[in-house]
């Protein structure tokens, strides 16, 4: 068992079961804007190259970037109409092939508006093959009041495939001085290597709820920030140094957690302020970056804009 902190998971307990997450049709718009994106990198000599992209709806990639080395593609995803409304349906899927190395992130905030009476959805399907490595990184997720949102994160590794995933979500739009006080939001978040199951997590969450104030749920806090790692086991001096790294940034202004499992680690920021999330989850994976992947973290620019 490890020494860090004890790990702080989406609170569940006592909800109502998570909605389905169903696939997206990729034909029909019965209502609200129904988009998918499908990516596939492979690695030609050295290079990772963005071999396939396509896409239906408002979801894309522009153009593929190499801000660090030919052998790691960047690609950012955009979602042009900004913000996702009641009734909207997206998918995004990303393939890896061996050798490759492609970094996935977004312009900015993703903003799920007040649903109208209509759920929304966003499923995400990550393929990385024996050998490849990927890193999903977008930026806040941010849900305003009465949204209705169900999200769906599935990652399929296989071999010695490596992965880094980070996301922050922010409840309610607190810097307009909005809460979410109702709305509802479900989360199913699956790693799988070799087809056995690695790491999985479901939850519920009711806006306005008591496991919005509840110790054992956000405790009035209104950012829930996660990094998951995987693809390799750490040692204990290097996870001293991530907790000493999130207990410094913390302060009194947040909870961190972390948790070693046997192949995937798992790191939590419970707080109130996005830009302390996004302070702690940079820092994170630029330590974790070099130890995982070999290749120092070069922040991309779009993160600073």
């Amino acid at each position: 068992m490890d020494n860090l902190i004890t790990l702080l998971p989406l609170p569940a307990a006592g909800l109502a079961p998570p909605v389905p997450v169903m696939p997206v049709a990729q034909s029909t718009r019965r209502s609200g804007d129904q988009a998918w994106l499908s990516l596939a990198f492979a690695d030609d000599r050295g290079t990772t190259r963005l071999l396939d992209r396509a896409h239906y709806g408002p979801l894309r990639v522009q153009k593929a970037l190499y801000p660090e080395h030919s052998s790691i593609c960047h690609a950012i995803i955009v979602h042009p109409p900004g913000g996702v409304v009641g009734g909207d349906q997206l998918s995004i899927k990303a393939s890896v092939g061996a050798r490759a190395h492609a970094f996935l992130t977004t312009p900015g905030a993703a903003k799920w508006y007040q649903a109208n009476g209509k759920s929304s959805r966003q499923q995400v399907t990550l393929q990385v093959a024996d050998g490849a490595a990927l890193e999903w990184l977008p930026q806040e997720t941010i849900f305003f009041d009465q949204a209705c949102v169900a999200l769906e994160h599935q990652v399929e590794l296989q071999g010695d495939a490596r992965y880094i995933g980070g996301e922050i979500l922010c409840f309610g739009r607190t810097a307009s001085g909005e809460t979410f006080n109702s709305g509802r939001i479900s989360q199913l978040t699956s790693i799988r290597r070799d087809g056995k199951l690695l790491y999985f997590e479901q939850g519920m969450l009711n806006g306005g709820s008591d496991a919005m104030r509840s110790r054992l749920g956000l405790a009035d806090c209104t950012v829930c920030a996660t990094l998951l790692v995987a693809g390799k086991s750490f040692s204990a001096s290097f996870l001293q140094q991530l907790r000493e790294l999130a207990n410094q940034l913390a302060g009194d202004q947040a909870s961190v957690g972390a948790t070693q499992m046997k192949s995937v680690l798992v790191l939590r920021h419970l707080g109130h302020s996005s830009e302390l999330a996004r302070r702690w989850m940079m820092q994170t994976w630029q330590l974790i970056r070099p130890q995982l992947l070999g290749h120092e973290a070069l922040v991309p620019r779009i993160w600073n804009t």
